[in-house]
């Protein structure tokens, strides 16, 4: 393989999926031109299948707007986008208690909390990134108040209402590791010392609680100190979560100078959750694991969804930065072939999300509350950024 060729050819393609495909796709059927904001339960061809507006797609797209404005083109179209959806969080997503809402009517009616703060994140890094592409700085200060919120609901006992009884400890590894990226994000418009240490905390925590060197796993939830929980649950890998938090890893690790505990860290969760979710008779990534090796729980967990495999596309090419190591370029081709050829809709465009085993679709929807305008453009934006630093590196 030319890397060289290889790189500068997906560089363009990224952007032109990004240009002439899935951001023309959200603009035309999923912005909201009356109230402002985004949809994103729309159907193949982008007919809308119902109103109720995702928050966590307010903030998602919020910042992806404003990150393609930053890193692709200065399209004002895209940056206006990004401050439609901030303005309607402002004006409609924020419940009287200062948590945000999970799901919206079309103009703003509260529907549903969730004892989550992933709303507040995805709000954070929309109105960071959005500072950034407008310069205005308020939009910063907004984004590391909010950082600082989300910190007080998870400190505050009894404020976010927990998954099972007292009784029962566990932490979860999502929150864990989304504070990484938040607070990657917010670093990039405003500085603040919460953020830094934020990190070093999720990093430590990564390292000494969920990683479990005696089934070579990264584990979605153990006990408050780490410990093995012996269910279902508790053995439950998720392979694209856990290829997601590699990348996170590696970013901070190359901020800092490519960090060799924490580059290799990274790069043995990665390594690790690729043999747990490539698909050997199939291809792709598979949705869930039990670390024993017992069927999982989950109802899809043999599915291949959209974006674990953009995770994994991102992640295979920031190994190859940090190491040079052709077998990462090896497996960004592996990856990134079978995704081309099983997601995108070449007759109306964007992607399908959710895929049956063998690659075929499992419905023809394009959006719903939880897929929209948010892993596929953030992953052309950032792999087509990668691909462009690896090539000047090596120049």
């Amino acid at each position: 393989m030319d890397a060289n060729l290889y790189l500068r050819d997906w560089a363009e393609h990224y952007r032109a999926s990004l240009v002439d495909d899935v951001f023309p796709f959200w603009m035309k059927y999923g912005l909201d031109r009356v109230h402002g904001g985004v949809y994103t339960c729309v159907d193949r061809d982008g007919t809308l299948m119902d109103t109720t507006k995702s928050v966590w797609f307010q903030g998602r797209f919020g910042f992806t707007a404003a990150y393609a404005y930053n890193h692709v083109e200065k399209n004002p179209d895209w940056l206006a986008a990004s401050k439609s959806c901030i303005d309607f969080m402002e004006a409609h997503c924020f419940a009287p208690d200062g948590h945000m809402y999970f799901e919206v009517t079309e103009d703003g009616v509260g529907l549903r909390k969730r004892r989550y703060v992933f709303s507040e994140a995805f709000a954070a890094i929309a109105m960071s990134e959005y500072a950034i592409a407008s310069g205005d700085r308020t939009y910063a200060e907004k984004a590391l108040e909010l950082f600082k919120r989300m910190q007080r609901f998870l400190s505050e006992p009894g404020f976010l209402q927990p998954k099972y009884e007292a009784a029962v400890k566990m932490q979860g590894h999502s929150i864990t590791m989304i504070l990484v990226n938040v607070a990657s994000c917010i670093r990039g418009a405003i500085a603040d010392p919460c953020l830094d240490a934020q990190i070093d905390r999720s990093i430590e925590t990564l390292r000494d609680c969920f990683m479990h060197p005696e089934y070579q796993a990264l584990l979605e939830t153990v006990g408050p100190h780490g410990e093995f929980i012996d269910t279902l649950m508790g053995r439950t890998i998720n392979p694209g979560h856990c290829i997601e938090t590699a990348w996170f890893l590696l970013e901070e690790a190359k901020r800092r100078g490519w960090e060799k505990k924490l580059t290799d860290m990274a790069l043995t969760i990665f390594d690790w959750s690729w043999k747990w979710g490539w698909d050997e008779e199939h291809g792709g990534l598979l949705n869930f694991r039990d670390c024993k090796g017992f069927p999982n729980q989950d109802y899809s967990q043999d599915m291949k969804f959209w974006w674990p495999h953009c995770e994994a596309i991102i992640c295979t090419l920031y190994a190859y930065e940090a190491t040079g190591d052709e077998r990462y370029l090896a497996l960004h081709k592996q990856v990134s072939d079978w995704t081309w050829s099983h997601f995108p809709d070449p007759e109306y465009g964007e992607w399908y999300g959710y895929l049956h085993r063998d690659g075929t679709p499992a419905h023809r929807a394009k959006g719903n509350l939880f897929k929209g305008p948010f892993h596929i453009p953030r992953m052309l934006v950032k792999a087509r950024e990668l691909c462009l630093e690896i090539l000047e590196n090596k120049s």
